[in-house]
């Protein structure tokens, strides 16, 4: 059974598999058009973030940022033996259901190009494409997505 939970970005497995995520985005896109959050960025009152757990192991990540006007989705990696279990859809429930308990109307993220499969799971959650929204800039590498809450 899957356990998403909140949970400390500094533990060590959880900090493993963040790395790992980074490492992935350094290796895809250019340094100007990353824009993962540091282990010690997720650790701020304004983001809720989470572990998805099989048997004690971590498998996946994900962190909701409150925003004033949104809620924004960062830090979704899911280890590469446990995709296709359902693990980043569990995950993605979890924020925006904490979007919601925090009274935010709208999630909002950042994604990149050739991350298809992240497109397709975020779309198969409601969430359309939409133009670049403040911090970021339009980007050649970035996607940029949002669903209403309401």
């Amino acid at each position: 059974m899957i356990i998403v939970a909140e949970t400390d970005p500094r533990e060590p497995a959880t900090t493993a598999l963040l790395k790992a995520s980074h490492a992935l985005m350094a290796s895809l896109f250019p340094p100007e058009d990353n824009f993962y959050l540091d282990v010690d960025d997720l650790v701020s009152p304004d983001i809720k973030f989470y572990t998805a757990r099989e048997n004690g192991t971590v498998l996946g990540t994900g962190a909701i940022a409150l925003k004033p006007d949104y809620a924004e989705v960062k830090s979704m990696f899911v280890s590469e033996d446990a995709r296709g279990k359902g693990v980043a859809g569990a995950i993605l429930r979890q924020l925006e259901d904490t979007a919601r308990d925090a009274g935010a109307t709208m999630m909002k993220l950042e994604t990149g190009d050739v991350l298809h499969a992240a497109h397709k799971l975020y779309e198969s959650h409601g969430f359309k494409r939409c133009d670049a929204f403040p911090p970021y800039n339009a980007a050649g590498s970035s996607i940029f997505m949002e669903k209403p809450l309401t």
